[in-house]
């Protein structure tokens, strides 16, 4: 059977006030109609102003002299009743949320959740929003999930003290979104495929972000655009989502190389790490701002190797150096990015990398179609 939710007036209304319209529409003062029902005046007015309440033998009285039946101010009555303790049970729980999220907040990017819809500032609602978010059963376990797993690398850094809570905030939000999202089942033999097609994505240049993302999709892996927020200097993640692997990439830079990069990396978490651990999350922040400890651990040297040589094959690249003029003219890159079939922007950011040199001139667009 459907039930129907019910509503919370913000007011209760007594039906004192019922009874004052009536008096008014037919004519009588407070003096003539409390001697008419026999109450003294201050006990009639003290109905009128909800100080005191209607019982049978009034509501008997009220029909007699109004031609309204007792039923209708009794039903009037209780409905004043339930609608007064709902208020009152209401604004108990608004003030016990208001309480949990004054401590919670600390641990929440507010503006960036308020910025993305996640939340609407009422801690009310946004309390079992916030659970749901991050997977946990109360908001108390924010505090201790910062200090855990992946998060408490970002600790020992003090250029991103302040950024653990919009890094943990940004990565619970694209685990959240993914777990909504429906793929086939993935299957890791297919990696070979897979690279090859999105190469062909890559190289065309056209509708890039919807094809990748199909792509993906249509290999049983989840695909999250995620806009970041303030002090998140996060380029993606790649983790496990209802029984497939999942990437969340921010498009931090709208730049086509940065882009391919970055999909192709976190594709190497999760065909050199993820297939072999389901628990397992990774979390790649901007190479500026990353810790040298994790910069260098195998996963990221792994999966670092898997972009560079998904993207151009190791042996290309090599041949690329020894036999070319190796610098940032953009005919021998655009030469080279032709024979390779690879957008020639990634080739660029390839040797602007190596070369530590990000500032020459060229005509080659980066930007992604």
């Amino acid at each position: 059977m459907m039930t129907t939710k019910k509503l919370i007036p913000s007011i209760a209304t007594h039906p004192g006030i019922i009874l004052a319209d009536e008096m008014e529409a037919n004519g009588y003062s407070q003096i003539d109609f409390a001697k008419l029902i026999g109450l003294k005046r201050s006990q009639l007015n003290e109905i009128i102003k909800g100080k005191r309440n209607i019982n049978a033998d009034l509501a008997l009285l009220l029909e007699k002299a109004l031609g309204i039946d007792a039923d209708f101010w009794m039903e009037a009555q209780k409905n004043y009743d339930l609608d007064k303790a709902r208020i009152e049970a209401k604004n108990k729980e608004q003030l016990e949320a208001i309480e949990i999220w004054n401590v919670a907040k600390d641990f929440i990017p507010v503006s960036f959740f308020k910025k993305e819809q996640a939340i609407s500032g009422n801690p009310l609602h946004d309390i079992y929003k916030i659970r749901e978010i991050y997977g946990v059963a109360n908001l108390d376990q924010l505090a201790v999930m910062s200090v855990q797993n992946n998060y408490a690398r970002f600790k020992k850094s003090t250029k991103l003290k302040t950024d653990v809570v919009n890094i943990m905030g940004w990565v619970k939000l694209v685990q959240y979104k993914a777990k909504e999202i429906i793929v086939p089942a993935f299957n890791h033999e297919n990696q070979e495929q897979l690279i090859a097609d999105l190469r062909v994505i890559l190289f065309e240049n056209k509708e890039v972000l919807t094809k990748v993302q199909n792509k993906l999709h249509e290999s049983g892996i989840k695909l999250i655009y995620q806009a970041k927020g303030e002090k998140t200097p996060v380029d993606g993640v790649s983790f496990w989502s209802e029984g497939n692997p999942a990437i969340g990439m921010t498009l931090r830079h709208s730049r086509l190389d940065n882009f391919a990069f970055t999909l192709f990396h976190e594709l190497g978490h999760i065909f050199k790490h993820l297939v072999n651990n389901d628990t397992a999350e990774f979390i790649d922040l901007e190479i500026k701002t990353e810790e040298e400890e994790y910069k260098n651990s195998t996963e990221e040297k792994q999966a670092n190797h898997f972009a560079q040589d998904g993207l151009i094959k190791d042996e290309d690249w090599n041949e690329f150096k020894r036999n070319i003029a190796f610098n940032n003219n953009d005919h021998t890159i655009i030469a080279f990015a032709k024979k390779v079939k690879i957008h020639p922007s990634i080739v660029r950011g390839r040797v602007c990398f190596t070369l530590n040199n990000f500032r020459s001139y060229t005509s080659i667009s980066n930007d992604i179609n």
